[in-house]
């Protein structure tokens, strides 16, 4: 039997959505299982142990995350999910936290039902927490004078990024699919100063950082700190709550 507790922690904020969304799919002998943005490859392991038989095919659009991948025994490749078709036997393809960082992901949803077969079934997370106080006061900063000028092409996502669980389900409805959309607030226990920040750095701060030296990045740092302490303070015992909404839609293609 599949247990995805032998992965990770099941109550690790970053891995639970994945087994969250999995859980969904009801293929049982799928022929291909694509994993579009599997990262370093670590929850890829848990669809090769869950369908053994299936052809797993795996890739990234970052090349240390294909690396990565590799390197655990993933035959991963890198590609731009954007220029991604299935394969004729494609039964399974899923989608985990990656389609919000592309602005067209609607349309490619919409193709992607109309070329899989009949039956296959689509997994996608997203995160849906845009306009959070983690993210509403990163643009805050990033929009105030002291950084306007270095920031004003970062592209910060706003709260339009992704849509509500109703409005994948029409999408991909309209494709004629059998929808299950949903969302979940998870709230996860951060530990440590700055706990926040911290787990919003390789995240939301992604276009931040890519913007700025290393002198500047910690300025932006250094002055976005306490405004999130505000927004999310800190526990006597050090710990900090974090919400942290995802949406998640898992639809199968006309038989």
């Amino acid at each position: 039997m599949w247990d995805p507790r032998k992965y990770l922690d099941f109550a690790d904020l970053r891995g639970r959505p994945f087994f969250d969304l999995v859980g969904r799919i009801g293929a049982e002998h799928p022929r291909r299982v694509v994993d579009l943005g599997c990262g370093p490859g670590n929850l890829t392991r848990a669809l090769a142990q869950r369908w053994p038989q299936a052809t797993l095919e795996a890739s990234d659009n970052s090349p240390e995350m294909v690396a990565a991948a590799r390197a655990a025994g993933i035959d991963a490749r890198l590609i731009d999910l954007r220029e991604w078709s299935p394969q004729a036997d494609t039964d399974v393809l899923i989608s985990n936290a990656v389609l919000q960082w592309v602005p067209e992901h609607r349309d490619l949803l919409r193709r992607w039902a109309r070329e899989l077969p009949p039956g296959a079934w689509i997994a996608v997370q997203v995160p849906g927490n845009f306009d959070a106080p983690s993210h509403a006061l990163t643009r805050e900063l990033a929009a105030s004078a002291g950084w306007t000028t270095q920031l004003a092409d970062v592209g910060l996502r706003e709260d339009d990024t992704v849509d509500m669980p109703r409005q994948y389900a029409e999408l991909l409805a309209g494709e004629d699919c059998t929808v299950d959309a949903w969302e979940t607030t998870y709230v996860q226990r951060l530990s440590g100063p700055n706990a926040v920040l911290e787990w919003i750095t390789g995240t939301a701060l992604r276009p931040v950082r890519s913007a700025l030296n290393d002198a500047d990045w910690q300025r932006f740092r250094d002055e976005l700190a306490p405004m999130l302490d505000r927004a999310y303070p800190p526990r006597s015992d050090g710990t900090t709550w974090f919400e942290f909404r995802r949406i998640f839609v898992v639809a199968r293609t006309a038989q």
